[in-house]
């Protein structure tokens, strides 16, 4: 298929080959066209893995060649050469992506990915980091990350405060109407932006959720207050059914909505406290619920992508992230860093015509190390054989 004929994402395979020779602390400096920090947890702008923010010294890649897939967007004015592959084409849809606060987290990528695609964003920034997020985006200090595969610029068509902690107006309690940080600001529960968006710009086709907050995730669960559980309950999974209940009505048929989640849903993961793995538990079990009433009702599909441990921000707040990933590096099937770019591609894939038969979903975006029910590097295995890292 030509690529002037074709606009979107297009994927293809460029091999990388890491061996014992190529430090990991060493690829982390590499520039690639996705940023990948994120805020802390309080900061409430989206979910909470994002990849490596410092060089990992302590571990070096076992000897495996491997193939990354990378996006190369398609356009008329950039590329005239043929490209093999499937093209993700999301030309005429728009994206309301809710937890994007800067440039460097999950939301961000998703929403370049989707961009890169064809579609049209639409941003919900946490009310306090609006203004520093405007102002940053006005003076071009995002430039450089808002570089999309073809050169050209990622367009954020607009930007709206939103708070997803509250639904309505008189949920907000007097006290979070006074406080200085949201002053100025206004229509910013999730009852208000989909009226607000609905009268901007009538519908849209895809609905990301990229929030989470665990006020006490550095807490043991069995030690986690009451109202500490019910915030990261409330913060990080039902404000994507109330992100989709108002927002259902003007979203297409045939559109898609995607959250984000984590493994410690489903398995134990030390440390990662303060009700947070209940909240990732509970957005799965309602993806499949809601992916029923959405697509029975809308025909509308409902995913999620649970992605691995990545150093950020958000995950330094939780304090073992680096020991986080080295174990992945030790244990998963691939062997290699995971990028916030690789997300986004999924995403734009969830989106596309090309996932129309995907809904009530679990998409494992991690190198495999879901799959994984041991520890391959304990020296219980080591009679074993297992391929591990070459320190020769």
């Amino acid at each position: 298929m030509a690529a002037n004929a074709t606009p979107g994402l297009q994927m293809r395979a460029t091999k990388q080959c890491i061996s014992a020779s190529c430090d990991i602390s060493k690829l982390s400096n590499i520039s690639f066209s996705f940023g990948s920090k994120r805020n802390p947890f309080t900061d409430f702008s989206g979910s909470s893995y994002i990849s490596l923010t410092k060089p990992i010294h302590s571990f070096k890649s076992a000897s495996i060649k491997f193939e990354r897939m990378v996006t190369k967007a398609m356009s008329e004015a950039s590329e005239q050469v043929p490209v093999p592959g499937l093209p993700i084409d999301l030309r005429g849809k728009r994206a309301f992506i809710a937890g994007i606060a800067d440039d460097n987290g999950y939301g961000w990528a998703i929403a370049k990915s989707l961009a890169a695609a064809g579609a049209e964003i639409l941003v919900g920034t946490w009310v306090p980091a609006l203004n520093i997020f405007e102002t940053s985006l006005r003076r071009g200090k995002f430039n450089e990350s808002r570089v999309l595969p073809d050169g050209s610029l990622m367009e954020i068509a607009k930007v709206y405060p939103l708070d997803a902690v509250f639904d309505s107006p008189e949920d907000v309690p007097e006290d979070v109407k006074a406080n200085k940080r949201y002053a100025g600001s206004s229509k910013w529960t999730v009852k208000e932006v989909a009226e607000s968006v609905k009268q901007d710009f009538g519908t849209i086709d895809i609905l990301v959720h990229s929030l989470a907050n665990g006020p006490e995730v550095s807490k043991p669960l069995s030690e986690t207050s009451r109202k500490g559980y019910l915030a990261a309950i409330s913060a990080s999974s039902y404000s994507f059914i109330s992100l989709l209940r108002h927002f259902l009505p003007i979203i297409n048929p045939g559109g898609a909505t995607i959250s984000l989640t984590y493994i410690a849903s489903e398995r134990i993961i030390p440390g990662y406290g303060g009700g947070m793995s209940s909240a990732k538990a509970a957005l799965e079990s309602d993806t499949k619920v809601l992916a029923f009433e959405a697509g029975r009702k809308h025909k509308v599909r409902v995913n999620t992508i649970s992605a691995g441990p990545l150093g950020s921000r958000a995950a330094k707040a939780i304090g073992f992230i680096d020991m986080m990933i080295n174990y992945s590096l030790s244990n998963a099937p691939l062997q290699k860093e995971l990028y916030a770019e690789e997300v986004g591609n999924v995403a734009a894939f969830l989106a596309s015509p090309l996932a129309s038969a995907i809904t009530g979903a679990t998409v494992y975006v991690d190198n495999g190390l879901n799959a994984m029910g041991v520890g391959v590097d304990s020296p219980a295995f080591s009679g074993l054989g297992i391929p591990k890292e070459n320190k020769n």
